[in-house]
């Protein structure tokens, strides 16, 4: 099949091009508009009590605060020292001036003392209520109110020995889209320059160099339009928090799959091959590397769907369309190009007409052929040590304290959190309901049952709805109500509590932010036990397709997991131990999962194909190792340095997870390239032998009346169908 697509593309390039433009020009101008989303709450099924005591909440009290964003401004004295009844009546008139103001979108402002004043008289709150949402209008509208409550207090505190800060979500949200543009665009910059200075490195060549950030661009474009037809199709939502990491996906794995085909196209030409035959030959040889790498990679996205917390659901669609296109575009415009612009692809470097001289990777592929129970002891022994971090792994769902901690929101909400009860950002909310008007003196009575509860600093009085049939109280965490000890406070101790002390005749609700996290947190958990293992049986069943074998299958599966877990304890290690973080962003295990898993059995792939390759040569299974890690050793450290590279440009974020994310990628990559493929799978396959293919014959020697073609150093996989 990848033989007559060779053809194919190569005898008409110009027409796979101008076929190939117009279906992008199509696709992108007629493409619907994405939907995306940013509110974690959006992505939870309904059946979550969070999720039940939101939905109640909007009927119930359709105009309540259920739906308002309280933003703080919070107020101090310059000096450090205890606000006075002077300093309390200046606030008190700054509330009333942004009241008077009339700022559109602000609601309601409040500041009494009994409420907002510190105990230790340090800190007090002007409360300013916002509509909430997460669409892009009210995003803004929000942000623009709080730049005018800002403006209002410092003409009000001038000169009066107050400091004031404003946090809140749209506060912080205006702190950093700056911060965040600026990231990005560094980001961004930095995987670019990465990726040219390592191409021009490898082929010493301005035009191999530019190929990969030319082409990625033009896919990116088709891969959002590709991505907003089926989320029409089928009504997914994204989230637009991970749209850094599609990018990132695309410029990574997008060159891998160039650098594959261009490694094997300099090879053909090597040989002596004309442009086109080298091509067709490259397609034909490289494309089903290519094609059970980039379906491994689809497979192990797409179990995403099988999530409960619909981020992911999502964002395994968002990321497997990207791989799609990117792997059809490996094998249809990348040769067209290529194909005619020949040996000019390597411009002006001369180096491609001559052989390599053997280097390290023939003295690693010599070592593990020698030693294969040293190598595999060895690469084992440093996965088994990093994954025992993993044990320590704690999540962390607060997205403020991930943010940087320079800004105007973020030393306000330290002010705020030092003082008062931290739960006055994040309030839980319990709902009362019943089947006809509440007997209120009931409901009093159970909010008081609150007030003693563990971890609680205020309670307030309950509100009814219009009907009289639900009850709404406010509960002011002492707590940090992002943080592992409330959410598992909320989650068990709290809802206990609550149910069982429902008045007669009531359903109780738990609702809020920090109830939301803690029905994720049950969630992810869910989440991890179905899509792992169901990820694992589909890499099973493409490695066993691809190889004809079930023994090899096995123990490349266990490497990969053993990568997964040990790429998690290093994060661990990193952040939690010499950083000393509280825990890492929860949705880091199955990004981890996605990237590593995914990847590190790409090239767990390229190698062992290649080994089979050796194999099949008539080499006994050490001498296949060492010729295979000799051999397609240098592709997979190339393609796993670029895109660990692209990965660990988001390391430049002031943001901790995306710090997170970038480094516990990059780590797992590298892990995947230098150790599991290097080593451990290669010295496990000399150890099983003639075993590894099992029940199949993958190994046979061939019969072939012409001799094996030239394989070079860099050789990705030689692949004679």
């Amino acid at each position: 099949m990848f033989g007559w697509l060779g053809r194919g593309v190569v005898r008409h390039p110009w027409w796979t091009i101008v076929a190939w433009l117009v279906a992008a020009a199509v696709l992108v101008v007629f493409a619907p508009k994405m939907t995306t989303k940013s509110d974690q709450q959006a992505f939870l099924p309904k059946k979550y009590e969070s999720i039940a005591a939101a939905s109640l909440a909007e009927k119930a009290f359709p105009s309540g605060d259920q739906k308002v964003s309280r933003e703080m401004v919070v107020v101090k004295r310059s000096d450090g020292g205890s606000l006075t009844s002077a300093d309390q009546q200046k606030i008190g008139d700054a509330a009333k001036a942004i009241q008077a103001k009339a700022i559109p979108s602000v609601q309601g402002v409040m500041t009494d003392p009994k409420q907002t004043l510190s105990q230790n008289h340090k800190v007090q709150l002007i409360v300013v209520m916002l509509p909430s949402g997460f669409d892009s209008k009210t995003q803004k509208a929000g942000q623009e109110a709080v730049k005018q409550v800002r403006a209002v207090t410092a003409d009000q505190l001038k000169g009066s020995g107050l400091a004031y800060g404003v946090t809140g979500d749209y506060a912080s949200s205006l702190d950093n889209e700056k911060s965040n543009n600026q990231t990005m665009a560094l980001i961004g910059l930095a995987t670019i320059v990465l990726i040219i200075v390592l191409i021009l490195i490898i082929f010493r060549s301005p035009i191999a160099a530019f190929l990969p950030i030319i082409v990625i661009g033009l896919v990116s474009q088709v891969t959002n339009a590709v991505t907003a037809f089926i989320g029409k199709a089928f009504d997914l939502s994204f989230d637009q928090g991970f749209s850094v990491i599609i990018l990132v996906v695309l410029y990574g794995i997008g060159t891998d799959y160039m650098l594959f085909l261009l490694f094997r196209y300099r090879e053909r030409l090597r040989a002596g091959d004309d442009k086109k035959t080298a091509m067709i030959t490259s397609v034909e040889r490289v494309g089903e590397a290519i094609a059970s790498a980039a379906g491994a990679v689809i497979a192990a996205f797409i179990v995403l769907v099988l999530a409960s917390f619909k981020a992911f659901g999502a964002l395994g669609p968002q990321l497997a369309i990207a791989v799609a296109v990117m792997f059809v575009t490996s094998l249809t415009l990348v040769p067209a190009i290529v194909s005619l612009l020949g040996r000019f692809v390597f411009w002006p470097s001369k180096a491609w007409k001559k052989e390599p001289k053997p280097g390290l990777w023939v003295k690693i592929g010599n070592g593990v052929g020698r030693r294969p129970v040293v190598a595999a002891l060895a690469s084992g022994l440093v996965l088994v040590a990093l994954a025992a971090g993993a044990l320590a792994f704690k999540a962390d769902y607060d997205f403020q304290a991930s943010a940087p901690q320079n800004t105007e929101s973020a030393k306000a909400m330290k002010d705020l959190r030092a003082s008062l009860p931290q739960g006055l950002t994040a309030p839980t909310e319990v709902y009362v309901q019943g089947n006809g008007p509440l007997d209120k003196a009931a409901v009093n009575k159970f909010g008081q049952s609150l007030v003693g509860a563990k971890g609680v600093g205020q309670v307030a009085p309950a509100q009814f709805s219009q009907d009289q049939s639900v009850a709404k109280i406010t509960v002011i965490l002492k707590l940090n109500p992002n943080s592992n000890e409330a959410i598992s406070l909320v989650k068990g101790p709290f809802r206990a509590l609550a149910h069982q002390n429902a008045p007669p005749g009531t359903k109780v609700l738990v609702g809020g932010t920090t109830a939301v996290f803690a029905d994720i947190n049950s969630i992810n958990n869910r989440d991890l036990s179905v899509i792992l293992p169901v990820a694992v049986l589909l890499i099973g069943l493409i490695l066993a397709l691809l190889l004809r074998a079930l023994v090899a299958p096995v123990y490349l599966v266990i490497a990969v997991l053993l990568g997964f877990t040990a790429t998690l304890g290093a994060t661990v290690g990193l952040f939690q131990g010499i950083e000393g973080k509280d825990g890492l962003m929860f949705q880091l295990p199955i990004i981890l999962y996605l990237f590593v898993l995914a990847i590190g059995t790409d090239y767990n792939i390229l190698m062992i194909a290649r080994l089979r390759e050796e194999a099949r040569e008539g080499h006994d299974p050490r001498q296949a190792a060492k010729l295979g890690i000799q051999h397609a050793g240098p592709t997979v450290a190339a393609a796993g340095v670029i895109l660990a590279g692209t990965f660990g440009a988001l390391t430049l974020s002031p943001d901790s997870m995306s710090a997170e994310i970038g480094f516990g990628v990059a780590i797992g990559i590298l892990l995947s390239a230098f150790v599991m493929s290097a080593f451990f799978v290669p010295s496990i396959t000399a150890l099983m032998g003639h075993k590894a293919w099992w029940p199949g014959h993958g190994d046979a020697a061939r019969r072939s009346k012409e001799p094996p073609p030239a394989a070079e150093p860099y050789d990705l996989v030689d692949r004679r169908v």
